[in-house]
């Protein structure tokens, strides 16, 4: 498989987030506690009555990628995948996702199982975390990587993806 063409720029099969200070801006195992709960005006809260919230832009990111055709993936090493996976579903993002590995360990092993799961490889994939030791673990493998300083926003998606097309060039 190659590279999906869009408009004369190469776009990834796969985008990959990282959850985490991310997607979201809080560890989801330290942070906040769960149950959380939706209320009337459409906020969630923790069991604590903490605002439960991802970054500004992540929903409109998720669905834009999406509706351009890309496949995308969630990669987390939180010790409390269980409330990743509800916050993904309460913040309504969990249909976005194609697949998810979340669960402690190395993200190595996440793009492995990425990899069997979709078919697709290393080098058509996109990843985006703020940790610069899992930017570095995985650019090895040949996936273009892109370190989130303050939370995604349009800005570095649109870096992201420019730095994508200018590796298969």
């Amino acid at each position: 498989m190659t590279a999906n063409k869009d408009g004369g720029e190469f776009l990834p099969e796969l985008v990959v987030f990282d959850l985490d200070y991310t997607l979201w801006p809080f560890w989801a195992d330290t942070h906040v506690s769960p149950p959380f709960t939706r209320k009337s005006n459409g906020s969630v809260q923790d069991r604590s009555g903490n605002k439960v919230n991802l970054y500004d832009d992540t929903s409109e990111i998720l669905k834009h990628l999406s509706s351009k055709g890309m496949r995308l993936a969630a990669a987390s090493r939180t010790e409390d995948p269980p409330t990743a996976q509800e916050l993904l579903r309460i913040l309504d993002i969990d249909q976005y996702f194609s697949y998810k590995e979340i669960y402690p360990g190395s993200k190595v092993t996440h793009f492995k199982r990425f990899t069997e799961a979709s078919g697709i490889a290393y080098s058509n994939m996109l990843f985006f975390d703020d940790e610069e030791r899992n930017i570095h673990q995985i650019s090895r493998l040949g996936v273009t990587c892109v370190l989130v300083k303050r939370g995604m926003t349009y800005t570095v998606l649109q870096s992201g993806l420019a730095q994508f097309a200018a590796n298969h060039k």
